[in-house]
């Protein structure tokens, strides 16, 4: 006689309601983040949740937590560079966070910025995040031997490239989208306080700067996100 007993639920742990709150971050931004609807979604009880969390707002700081070590993590790691490599890993920054990797994550990523311009402490979080995603690109500018005022001024100008091609749609704009990200990385990455040398994008490519960057799909909308997302 087959068994038709049920299985017990295996209880939710706090990650999971972290991650089930990303979730519903990314679809229904902050205000629609509510203890009720996210037990639903899970499928267990509010009893549950408070086993975990005081209150909503220290689920809300959870949240922010995970996403702040996952973007850091992967910041730290896409532009980690082998010594005499620096000039090919700005191109490879350029490369991964201008392409279109994941939606969810472009949403977190947009969610996050939206709630932080509510609560000084999201606003808080998402600043130091960005001073991490900046630092790091001026470190690799400064390793190539662009001073201190260039280089911080080309980190600003990669990541408002980045996030600007992730929100704009410019297809209709220029249809030859491999070419224009080219060029784009080429005035972004190039500098002439750089050495004569530095003429290829790294060892890891062995290709022109011009051609380093490689094909990318047409018609195909960008969207900025770190390569992991949270």
């Amino acid at each position: 006689m087959e068994n038709t007993a049920k299985k017990p639920r295996t209880p939710l742990d706090r990650d999971a309601w972290v991650a089930g709150a990303t979730e519903v971050l990314a679809e229904e931004g902050i205000a629609g983040l509510r203890v009720e609807v996210l037990a639903k979604r899970l499928k267990v009880t509010k009893g549950s949740f408070y086993w975990h969390f005081t209150d909503r707002r220290d689920l809300l700081l959870a949240v922010l937590s995970h996403w702040k070590e996952g973007r850091i993590r992967d910041i730290i790691k896409q532009t980690r560079a082998q010594p005499g490599h620096e000039l090919a890993q700005i191109y490879h920054v350029i490369d991964v966070y201008s392409a279109s990797r994941s939606r969810r994550g472009m949403l977190i990523e947009l969610a996050v910025r939206d709630w932080a311009r509510r609560d000084p402490e999201a606003s808080v979080i998402v600043a130091e995040v960005d001073d991490v995603r900046l630092r790091c690109a001026r470190d690799l500018f400064l390793a190539c031997g662009v001073p201190m005022d260039e280089a911080s001024s080309r980190c600003m100008l990669l990541y408002a490239y980045v996030f600007g091609v992730s929100l704009m749609i410019y297809e209709k704009f220029d249809t030859d989208v491999a070419r224009l990200k080219r060029d784009s990385a080429d005035l972004i990455a190039r500098s002439l306080s750089m050495p004569p040398n530095a003429d290829v994008a790294g060892a890891a490519s062995g290709l022109p700067a011009s051609q380093y960057l490689g094909d990318v799909v047409p018609g195909r909308v960008h969207h900025f996100i770190d390569a992991e997302p949270a």
